[in-house]
């Protein structure tokens, strides 16, 4: 389990609209002197390098500016992988101590096409707010609007290793009307919610871009000692009628399920803590099937035509790594 999964974070299950794997980058900032301000987008956790030099100084996981010699303050505008409602942040300054950005505020805009200008309007969605060195901050966000960038103020400068932006994934499902796209992947809004276990590798990995890049790149549960098996839960960016399921188990050889199934059903209410009891009773849209390592799987013939859904379960025999889950068909909206 990461630290990040360890805090009290309520929005960690939600789409992080700054997710570089996603297409969110920093396209500008007053300084990045000390180390490059698209590193603090990066999805993994921020890492430290003992002993690693750069021509600049220490090498640093994450964004810093010089120390400030003159008035005013340090900043970075970040366009947003994808527009969305933002719910909550997380500024974290792991790594850094006597290097951190003391204290910070963030702004946002929407930009309908291109980036910010001088005339664009932005808007306060979080206060200035004091930092410690080498944590993690978690801040609601309490604004409705719908936004394409955010701007990261650091008072004076100072360094961030992560800036997490999570909120709701605003698309036009209109315009895909009759589409068939993945319903479940990250960019069209779909979220892991719960798993059974994720000892080696996050539950979210399944819904990313891309193939995995390696075998940390994918959703891995520890070794099962007992009977059972182990399954994730993952809620749809939009309900949608199943006609294609892409099981990818790339980089998984001796670890790969033996075997895996799918239920799925159309969730109305209730919060995502109780969707483990709820799965038990949802309908099986694709049955067992053997898998095998490193290797693509499709399933079109062998679905089980169940109507509109909301979620699926991905149970897995009787343990394992899975890189990607794909779950294809048309969204009804």
């Amino acid at each position: 389990m990461t630290l990040e999964n360890t805090v009290a974070n309520p929005y960690v299950r939600m789409t992080n609209l700054a997710d570089a794997r996603l297409g969110a980058l920093a396209i500008a900032c007053t300084d990045d002197f000390f180390a490059d301000m698209n590193r603090m987008l990066q999805h993994h956790d921020p890492v430290w390098k003992e002993g690693v030099y750069d021509d600049n100084g220490k090498w640093m996981d994450g964004w810093e500016s010089r120390r400030k010699r003159g008035p005013g303050h340090d900043h970075c505008t970040v366009r947003l992988a994808l527009p969305g409602r933002i719910r909550g942040l997380n500024v974290d300054t792991r790594f850094f101590t006597g290097n951190y950005a003391p204290s910070v505020s963030v702004m946002a805009c929407r930009v309908e096409e291109g980036d910010p200008k001088e005339s664009t309007q932005w808007h306060e969605i979080l206060s200035s707010q004091g930092l410690q060195g080498d944590s993690q901050h978690i801040y609601k966000v309490e604004d409705d609007s719908i936004y394409s960038h955010v701007r990261l103020n650091i008072y004076p400068d100072g360094g961030v290793a992560r800036l997490r932006v999570y909120g709701e994934v605003i698309k036009d499902w209109q315009q895909l009307d009759g589409q068939t796209i993945d319903l479940a992947a990250m960019e069209n809004g779909g979220r892991a919610l719960l798993c059974s276990d994720e000892h080696f590798g996050r539950m979210e990995n399944l819904l990313a871009p891309g193939r995995g890049i390696n075998m940390g790149d994918g959703w891995e549960t520890a070794r099962r000692r007992e009977p059972g098996f182990d399954w994730v839960i993952i809620a749809l960016g939009v309900p949608g009628e199943v006609s294609e399921i892409e099981v990818d188990t790339a980089h998984f050889k001796g670890n790969f399920p033996d075997s895996c199934s799918i239920q799925g059903a159309y969730v109305e209410g209730g919060s995502d803590e109780q969707m483990a009891a709820q799965s038990l009773y949802w309908s099986e849209i694709l049955p067992s099937q053997k898998l095998q390592m490193d290797h693509i799987h499709h399933f079109s013939e062998e679905l089980i035509p169940v109507g509109p859904i909301t979620h699926v379960r991905l149970n897995i025999f009787p343990d394992g790594g899975v890189s990607r889950l794909r779950i294809r068909g048309k969204a009804v909206v």
